[in-house]
């Protein structure tokens, strides 16, 4: 509570009480009184006053601490209505009221929003996987009937069902503890099957594959994994340069296995490389290239965040490098090694 402004609200109730004791001074004084004896009379009517708006000041002081404290600590601080006490003084209970109808509109508003969004989460999901059916059709009738222009449809088809993925783990990412699963799995078997999902891009862009031999096991969400790393590739394949070059390794670093997908594309400026994980964010040679979105990095490093996984991106002229950092359990890493 701000003191000085506490004590400019009180100015018409101390200039009233200056008033009325000017006004009984010279009441006192007409009708014969001793000027000792009024003078007493002011001193111990002031002291009153003072002691009575200092008391009034702590205790009013105290209240609104102890009421700022209790916002601190709620997360939803519109709720402070429900846990105060009940206000003494009258006034105090009017603003009260007006904090119990705000948070109770509030809370409707609340309840509306999240129920539009579910229900937009929704239909989202079920779309994704109507689409998914046409999609999953297509490549069929691709591979069945193989020409130049089925492999460039081909192509198309696998972009389109990686932004399809991308769609769907998007509006899944707020809550992806109802929607995974986390077991042990092989490395190698979730980058071969992130490859195989994106072979058709991977040859059209003539990239060289260097995948190193990996016997490591880790605890985690394979069709996120996967995802994460379908981002990777794709984000290889989008900023390559002639001769491009992706390399997929696996290290053990004290209780951790990293995965390193490594590619000698454009790279990241060093300014950027800092919010590469931000959600919307390009970079400069994102805006060169108009596919770039700023979501799939986001997406990478928010679904990391949930799964326990670490990401850190390194990046040169020479190419970027991304790496995923898998805990392993103590009794897991003995049994490994």
């Amino acid at each position: 509570m701000n003191s000085r402004r506490y004590w400019k609200n009180r100015l018409p109730f101390l200039l009233t009480n200056f008033v009325c004791m000017a006004a009984l001074t010279v009441f006192l004084l007409v009708c014969g009184n001793s000027v000792s004896a009024v003078v007493l009379l002011l001193i111990v009517w002031a002291l009153i006053l003072l002691s009575g708006l200092v008391l009034t000041y702590w205790k009013r002081k105290r209240q609104m601490k102890k009421l700022l404290d209790m916002a601190e600590q709620l997360s939803e601080r519109y709720l402070i209505s429900e846990v105060m006490e009940l206000p003494e003084q009258a006034e105090d209970q009017v603003y009260y009221q007006l904090l119990k109808m705000a948070g109770k509109s509030m809370l409707e508003q609340i309840g509306e929003v999240e129920r539009e969004r579910l229900e937009y989460k929704e239909y989202i999901e079920q779309w994704i996987h109507e689409i998914k059916t046409p999609i999953t059709a297509m490549k069929l009738l691709c591979e069945n009937h193989r020409t130049d222009w089925t492999k460039e449809l081909l192509l198309e088809l696998e972009k389109t069902n990686r932004f399809t993925e991308q769609a769907l783990y998007y509006a899944r990412s707020e809550h992806t503890e109802k929607d995974y699963s986390v077991r042990e799995m092989a490395l190698s078997q979730v980058v071969h099957q992130a490859i195989a999902d994106n072979k058709y891009l991977l040859l059209q862009s003539g990239m060289r594959l260097e995948v190193e031999e990996m016997q490591d096991t880790v605890y985690s969400d394979e069709k996120w994994v996967r995802f994460i790393l379908n981002q990777l590739i794709a984000n290889a394949v989008k900023y390559c340069t002639e001769q491009p070059v992706l390399r997929i390794s696996t290290h053990k670093r004290q209780d951790q296995v990293v995965l390193v997908v490594e590619d000698n594309g454009i790279g990241i400026a060093a300014s950027d490389l800092p919010r590469i994980f931000e959600k919307g964010f390009t970079g400069q040679n994102g805006r060169m290239v108009q596919q770039s979105t700023g979501i799939g990095l986001y997406l990478c490093k928010r679904l990391c965040e949930k799964l326990g996984i670490g990401i850190a991106a390194e990046s040169s002229e020479y190419g970027t490098a991304v790496s995923l950092s898998f805990h392993i359990n103590c009794l897991i890493h003995e049994v490994q090694d």
